[in-house]
């Protein structure tokens, strides 16, 4: 009847419509977590003839493509929409599925990084249009995932720890962005912190 999609990092994050179409009985795939069965089945409805509810965080597992052939139902977590998970989760298939991506390191995929940047500079210098830009930045995020993932795999980082890191270094270099500050800062105060912040982390 139905098949609920959770979001594989906040799996008992269960949203409304998907608590209110719960029908027993109630199957899971093998990658849900224990917590999240709990919860689900202390929330679903009495039990009617059918195939009541698969609940999953794998739209690729293969129960799931099998139900949603079929015509069922499927709500999803509105998270599992965002664009930036749905592509850390691409390029990390593309990892598995491809030997070629596989096979690559931080120091092979070099010239790649070189040449999107490159490639984004001319465009730039150009004048393209901003769907051209849109592409080239596509292209050097491609790098940011592929070198995230590698690393990721190695239990080194991973893409939220970038992003992590990006904020971290705002925190330091431009506190006005955390401290509550409303009036537009001026270049001269913001190239100020930003050298301040600068030397600060060399001292640490």
């Amino acid at each position: 009847m139905t098949v609920l999609l959770l979001d594989p990092r906040w799996p008992t994050q269960i949203p409304m419509d998907g608590v209110v179409a719960l029908r027993a009985p109630i199957t899971y795939t093998g990658e849900v977590p224990i917590s999240v069965r709990w919860h689900v089945s202390d929330l679903a409805g009495a039990e009617e003839l059918g195939t009541g509810t698969l609940v999953s965080t794998n739209r690729e597992d293969p129960e799931v493509l099998e139900r949603v052939e079929r015509g069922e139902r499927v709500i999803e977590a509105p998270s599992r929409e965002d664009p930036l998970e749905e592509a850390r989760r691409v390029m990390s298939r593309a990892l598995d599925l491809g030997e070629w991506e596989a096979r690559q390191t931080h120091e092979s995929l070099l010239p790649y990084l070189r040449e999107e940047t490159e490639e984004f500079c001319e465009a730039v210098s150009a004048g393209a249009s901003s769907e051209e830009l849109r592409k080239e930045l596509g292209d050097l995020f491609l790098q940011v995932l592929f070198h995230a993932e590698i690393a990721d795999r190695r239990g080194e980082f991973d893409l939220g720890d970038v992003a992590r890191s990006f904020v971290e270094k705002m925190r330091v270099r431009s506190p006005y962005l955390f401290d509550g500050t409303v009036i537009p800062v001026s270049e001269e105060e913001q190239e100020r912190l930003w050298a301040e912040g600068k030397n600060s982390e060399k001292g640490h």
